[in-house]
């Protein structure tokens, strides 16, 4: 389990661009199509750009049509939490950094084997580290 990161809203505020706060600090949605990773081809890891917590490889990501990066697993398992989100008029999965608890993006289960799930992220809420 990663050793957890507690910073208050109004520092996380002063440390954060304001467009990487809206989205993970404030539960923003970036555009589909016009974000940083949705048509990443290249290899290497997806990190949490709060904390630098490893969360996605490009092993796991594939293209889901939605115009956002998706991934079918977990880098690590205990790497994100799950809450449950009743926002936008529908009961949703939401994803965090089981580290800062930055807002990443929505679970859904119409992804590709073998685990038949889409974790639907925000480029915002992700650096990604090309393999060398």
């Amino acid at each position: 389990m990663p050793n957890k990161i507690h910073k208050s809203i109004d520092e996380w505020r002063e440390i954060l661009p304001a467009d990487i706060f809206a989205i993970t600090r404030a539960n923003g949605t970036e555009p589909a199509f016009n974000n940083a990773y949705w048509n990443n081809k290249q290899r290497g890891l997806y990190k949490c750009s709060n904390c630098n917590l490893t969360l996605f490889s490009s092993e796991s990501k594939f293209d889901s049509g939605t115009g956002w990066p998706s991934f079918w697993k977990p880098y690590r398992g205990e790497n994100v939490e799950y809450l449950t989100d009743n926002s936008a008029g529908m009961e949703r999965t939401e994803i965090i950094c089981a580290r800062c608890g930055s807002h990443l993006g929505h679970l859904f289960h119409d992804g590709p084997a073998p685990t038949g799930l889409r974790f639907c992220m925000n480029s915002a809420a992700l650096v990604f580290v090309k393999k060398v």
